[in-house]
């Protein structure tokens, strides 16, 4: 494998079984996550987008093994980790950590904040208590929060500083992956683009790599490098974030870049409007999952499952007829 790559996923899949009946018998399967390929290199940041419930969080959770995928291979640094027993997870979750999307649900609010962001190191065994109260204060000024504040707790910060006192605990083993599932979706724009900046800064001077999830187009832009889009647990496109956002091929792309509101008034932009809602997980469509809202459908798309194809340097898509 590539040295270069950090995490390489192939063929993963979760399906959650779908019970019914006094039995609890199986009646189909929620198709969270199908089949995806996908590479994560170090020191980028690799964009996630799509929209609610398409299987982005479900994704991210299945690297770090939150969720159990139920088929496909992870590999992070060349070792693949899916049959990793609990001893050897707890030792690579030092490598992997996660930000939530909501700081006010992930903050345990009995806790104050230097018993927060040191728990990894009671997990981990790692620490004198005097050397972890120097980490935390250290932590805490990196993060942009006053260390004399370290014994409050999590009530008594805005949202913004809450979700701060997230990342100094994502931070907390010097994590090599951070996955940020919606981490700023919850704040006020004003606090979006600190948090934001704020990530940005982090990665340089702790060498991190971030698989960023959102559904907002306009953060993806700001802060990836790559981007990848995903629909009903599959990946559509996947190029680098000047390639997308100057061209997107796939036509659900096209559409989510129409829908983003644009800065300038003067320009004049065409809104496409998908046909329908989201189809079910439970019953995907056959062939390409996106045809019943696609206004270039043809024949074969209800057919065939379209394959991921470089249609230029770097620039993947799963489509039969790509816009030009």
């Amino acid at each position: 494998m590539n040295n270069r790559n950090l995490v390489v996923m192939e063929n993963l899949k979760k399906y959650f079984p779908l019970r019914k009946g006094l039995l609890r018998r199986t009646k189909g399967h929620i198709k969270a996550v199908d089949g995806v390929n996908l590479i994560i290199k170090k020191g980028e940041t690799l964009g996630l987008v799509g929209e609610s419930g398409c299987g982005k969080s479900t994704l991210g959770r299945c690297i770090l093994r939150l969720e159990e995928p139920t088929t496909g291979k992870v590999y992070f640094e060349d070792q693949e980790i899916l049959a990793y027993d609990r001893k050897k997870m707890l030792r690579l979750r030092q490598d992997m950590q996660i930000i939530f999307q909501d700081p006010y649900s992930s903050l345990n609010p009995r806790k104050t904040v230097v018993k927060i962001i040191g728990e990894p190191y009671v997990i981990h065994g790692i620490l004198s208590r005097s050397n972890r109260q120097e980490r935390i204060q250290h932590l805490m000024e990196v993060v942009g929060l006053l260390p004399e504040h370290m014994h409050r707790y999590p009530h008594e910060f805005s949202g913004g500083q809450r979700q701060r006192i997230c990342v100094a605990r994502a931070l907390a083993l010097n994590p090599k992956l951070v996955i940020a599932d919606e981490p700023v979706s919850a704040l006020d724009v004003s606090i979006q683009a600190q948090i934001l900046n704020l990530l940005v800064q982090l990665q340089r001077q702790f060498d991190l790599t971030y698989l960023f999830i959102s559904h907002d187009l306009s953060v993806i832009r700001h802060i990836s490098d790559r981007v990848a889009v995903m629909y009903l647990g599959r990946i559509v496109e996947l190029a680098t974030n000047h390639s997308l956002y100057g061209h997107p091929f796939h036509p659900y792309t096209e559409a989510l870049m129409s829908a983003a509101p644009i800065a300038n008034p003067l320009k004049k932009q065409e809104q496409i409007f998908l046909e329908g809602d989201v189809p079910s997980p439970i019953d995907i469509p056959p062939g390409c999952s996106f045809h019943p809202r696609c206004r270039y459908r043809q024949d074969i798309c209800t057919q065939k499952v379209p394959p991921m194809e470089e249609i230029k340097e770097g620039h993947w898509v799963a489509c039969h007829f790509p816009t030009k």
